[in-house]
């Protein structure tokens, strides 16, 4: 083909284009330029689908902030707390040697939000357990600025979640419960509550991530499985909705991020809950004033990519067993650490949030059939579930120690009865890390002075001896697998 033949070839299809963008109907059958304004009907074009999708987008949120505004609620907690001078008065020294009589609690008043849902044909309001915590009084104001006296049905700690009851009736409509399964990256979210005290102030944002497990502020454990999002939320936001595009409630607004443990300041990470969770607990509070959940009995982590092959599984296939409680269900039936949980009653398992939600509300007492692989080879083991305990905090670290062998980052000695006092250690067989190298891998892996370490690559580690004897012959750089025991607890630590 010459060149006079492609360029008459491309003329023709440029021209073409022209026509056809020129052409172009917008909705309502109106023609958009004509065939002698190619480029600037395209651009007319263009600018007028923008245009309609803003104005789209935008009914959208606002139909969404409508449908959900008027089942928001204010819910004002009156508390009794000690005054500084009766906090004073706790001083022994004080006690003793001044004829002081206590002043008596004195009552505040806190603000926190809520929405009202519907269960079983009866409308409760549900918000954070944390915000009517040691209430002696609760009132909820709807939209219109009623109020009325309310109580608290149950509460789940777990999920911070709490169950109110309006004790004169509620003549408020319920929310549209969605589906915070469905929730990805990027969707939009509305958050509507009463921060500062200023009822019904609506922000507006994206889901930054999911599943995000949160430290407690009270450092008694996590918030697990929280949808994190970049909608504004401040003091007073707490127990309000978190909505979707559509106008459903797909989380309870819990957690604000402020600053980093370092005091650097942090904005726009707030976290929620899903409702999901939410309504599986609403169930068991509405009847039992509680929830109870079942338990394995074993402490699990997801398997990192690297440590599918040295556990002899393909990559994102299973949750492996850290450590088992000894005398808990799992334990009784035979689980060991090591064990990879593939599946549950037939039911795959690909991370630890499948395990727990598969596990957890079901019935205490229930059989389950658990399929594990141990040492390359599937086996099914039944396990009667018990009754899950509250999730408490654990911690480790200790103070620098003089240096020992050193590999990954790691610098390790033997126990002796000094550094098991030091670091408060249980056991004597192991090695423990008394020095982690800013930077290495072992750093950003997250192990800490006070770590025991027990197998290399699965192999054990009795001793000092063992140590240097398994390390001698892995690279600095090589993929590592160390068992380790923090806190009483088994992990399994990856350094890539």
């Amino acid at each position: 083909m010459g060149k006079l033949t492609r360029a008459l070839i491309v003329a023709l299809l440029v021209t073409a284009t022209g026509v056809a963008v020129t052409l172009a109907t917008r909705p309502g059958g109106k023609t958009v330029g004509s065939p002698g304004m190619g480029s600037l009907g395209a651009v007319a074009h263009a600018q007028t689908v923008q245009d309609e999708i803003a104005a789209s987008g935008q009914a959208a949120i606002k139909a969404a902030i409508n449908r959900v505004a008027p089942s928001v609620v204010k819910v004002e907690v009156a508390k009794r707390t000690a005054s500084l001078w009766d906090t004073l008065l706790q001083d022994p020294f004080l006690r003793r040697f001044f004829d002081l009589g206590p002043r008596g609690d004195r009552e505040v008043t806190s603000i926190g939000s809520g929405f009202v849902v519907e269960h079983g044909g009866v409308r409760y309001v549900l918000t954070n357990a944390h915000v009517v915590e040691g209430a002696i009084a609760i009132r909820v104001t709807d939209k219109t600025g009623k109020d009325l006296p309310a109580k608290v049905v149950g509460t789940d700690v777990l999920l911070d979640l709490a169950v109110i009851a309006i004790e004169d009736g509620l003549d408020v409509p319920p929310v549209t419960v969605g589906d915070s399964d469905l929730l990805e990256i990027g969707d939009w979210v509305i958050a509507i509550g009463n921060p500062l005290g200023l009822s019904h102030t609506v922000t507006l944002g994206i889901v930054s991530a999911l599943g995000r497990d949160v430290p407690r502020p009270d450092g008694s454990g996590y918030y697990r499985r929280m949808i994190q999002t970049d909608a504004a939320i401040n003091p007073g936001n707490s127990g309000g909705p978190l909505v979707n595009a559509y106008g459903q409630v797909v989380g309870m607004n819990t957690i604000i991020a402020r600053s980093t443990e370092s005091g650097v300041a942090v904005e726009g990470i707030n976290f929620a809950v899903p409702i999901n969770e939410i309504v599986r607990a609403l169930s068991q509070i509405a009847v039992h004033g509680k929830v109870t959940r079942a338990w394995l009995g074993v402490y699990i982590q997801d398997i990192l990519p690297g440590m599918a092959s040295q556990l002899g599984l393909a990559a994102g296939h299973g949750v492996l067993v850290a450590d088992v409680v000894p005398g808990g269900p799992a334990a009784e039936a035979g689980m060991k650490a090591g064990d990879v949980i593939t599946a549950v009653d037939g039911r795959p398992i690909r991370d630890t949030n499948a395990l727990q939600l598969e596990v957890m509300y079901r019935a205490v007492g229930e059989e389950v059939l658990v399929t594990i692989v141990r040492d390359g080879s599937e086996i099914s083991i039944p396990v009667v579930l018990g009754e899950r305990p509250e999730e408490v905090a654990s911690s480790a670290g200790g103070p620098e120690a003089e240096p020992g062998e050193e590999k990954f980052g790691l610098t390790v000695a033997a126990i002796t009865p000094e550094l098991a006092s030091r670091y408060s250690l249980t056991r004597t067989q192991g090695v423990v890390v008394i020095a982690v190298a800013p930077g290495s891998r072992a750093y950003w892996a997250g192990l800490t002075a006070g770590d025991v370490v027990v197998e290399v690559n699965r192999n054990p580690v009795s001793s000092l001896g063992d140590w240097n004897e398994l390390v001698a012959g892995i690279g600095d750089w090589e993929e590592v697998l160390l068992t380790i025991v923090r806190s009483g607890r088994t992990q399994f630590v990856f350094l890539r």
